[in-house]
């Protein structure tokens, strides 16, 4: 991994904010209307202002949401409501949540990672990027001068023996503790001891790190690291030259890897039957069930199976679930379809659904975005509410691993788009990094 660097982060002075709760924030991605306004009510100075201000009326290329959030951000760090940590910092954060009715404590640290271009080092994508998302971010980095929010990064540590010495120095005091809109209990300790930060940096220097979300803010990050060292060569330390890493063993006890189920339009409505016959030999089928609701059954029969070759589809014409299951006649048309992928690649669940099923025996290569969910209980919804009718097919797939991100990272490749969610969501908020 490149290098890893304490920082001296800007973090809400709770004097003035009262509660951490009413300030936080989930990332700016998955902020939809009704959430934005409720963060714009929960507190005035609620970071939703910064990650994802409001387009007002009359907006134009001199007064819009980026130059109101550059605004907010000045005006905070003046008044105090952000103030500057005192000494560089490691910041280690946990984040306490439930998932089908267990318990689970996800670890990591916050920090500055300093940046590489995708290929040209140890930081590895695993998802396809989009310009118009890069654009955005660009806009706003480049008003603010700062990492509003963090890189999420997942690096290999089997002992995990980086985060274990920060849990060292941070047992028995007491952390900053907020809680979010859907429950989840995030903690965060600030870590001085310049000890402990050499000897955790020593540790994570020769391993390498996979982004695991936030695709987007890191390579915006290369970009206006790039357009500052354009104007004048910037030192090897600028702030930069780095960008806000919350760091995660990949073997720690709390990293589990949601599904993205899809709700998908525009293909044509056939019966299960039909269905059956278009995968032809590629896929052996059996109908396993009647009714959306089916899908919770099905969807734990494919979870105890544990295998990526397996999927569920449903067709809404008759309203049937067909479990299906990928042949030997279809490994070898996946390989003949994706020759340019790896093997890996091509046995991944959400490839074999999209290149396989969807872009070649379907014909469905220009379909409309699907509708992602990921929850089964989000699925059903779906298909039996009142956006039901424009859903001509249903799949639960499941997720890549850790192990998969790894290795197709490591081919060099990039799985298809929402092949991951990472629950729960980092919060926007808790540690800022200025890059003035």
């Amino acid at each position: 991994m490149p290098d890893i660097q304490a920082f001296r982060g800007l973090r809400y002075d709770l004097g003035h904010v009262g509660s951490l709760s009413d300030v936080i924030a989930p990332p700016y991605d998955v902020i939809g209307p009704d959430l934005q306004n409720q963060l714009y009510k929960n507190h005035p100075a609620n970071v939703v202002r910064l990650i994802l201000n409001r387009d007002e009326p009359g907006d134009d290329q001199t007064q819009n949401r980026y130059q109101r959030a550059a605004r907010f951000f000045r005006q905070w760090r003046k008044d105090g409501i952000l103030q500057t940590e005192s000494h560089p910092s490691l910041y280690v954060y946990h984040q306490e949540f439930r998932y089908q009715d267990a318990s689970f404590v996800r670890r990591g640290f916050m920090c500055r990672v300093r940046l590489e271009r995708f290929g040209e080092g140890k930081i590895y994508p695993h998802e396809e990027t989009h310009a118009s998302a890069k654009a955005d971010r660009l806009l706003l980095t480049k008003a603010c001068k700062a990492n509003l929010s963090q890189i999420f990064g997942l690096y290999p540590d089997e002992e995990n023996e980086a985060q274990d010495m920060l849990e060292e120095v941070v047992a028995g005091q007491t952390p900053l503790e907020c809680q979010d809109h859907l429950g989840v209990v995030h903690r965060l300790w600030p870590v001085t001891d310049v000890e402990t930060i050499s000897h955790v940096a020593g540790v994570m220097g020769s391993k390498p790190m996979y982004v695991a979300d936030g695709h987007h803010r890191y390579e915006t990050a290369c970009n206006y690291r790039d357009e500052l060292a354009a104007q004048e060569p910037l030192s090897v330390d600028h702030p930069a030259n780095f960008v806000l890493t919350m760091c995660v063993s990949m073997n720690d006890p709390g990293m589990i890897v949601l599904p993205t189920h899809r709700l998908f339009r525009g293909l044509p409505e056939w019966t299960s039957e039909e269905l059956a016959a278009k995968l032809g030999s590629c896929f052996s089928t059996r109908i396993a069930g009647e009714g959306p609701a089916a899908a919770q059954g099905i969807w734990e029969e494919i979870e105890v199976e544990g295998r990526q070759d397996m999927l569920a589809l449903y067709a809404p014409k008759d309203s049937r679930w067909l479990l299906v299951t990928l042949t030997e006649a279809g490994k070898a048309r996946m390989a003949e379809v994706a020759a340019d992928r790896s093997t890996d690649w091509q046995l991944l669940g959400v490839s074999i659904l999209h290149r396989l099923i969807i872009e070649t025996l379907l014909d469905g290569r220009d379909l409309p975005k699907p509708t992602y969910v990921h929850l089964v209980e989000e699925l059903v919804e779906g298909l039996t509410g009142k956006e039901s009718s424009d859903y001509t097919m249903a799949a639960l797939v499941m997720p890549a691993t850790v192990d998969h991100i790894r290795s197709i990272s490591e081919h060099g490749e990039r799985m298809p788009a929402k092949s991951t969610y990472f629950y729960p969501k980092l919060l926007s908020g808790l540690v800022i990094n200025p890059l003035d």
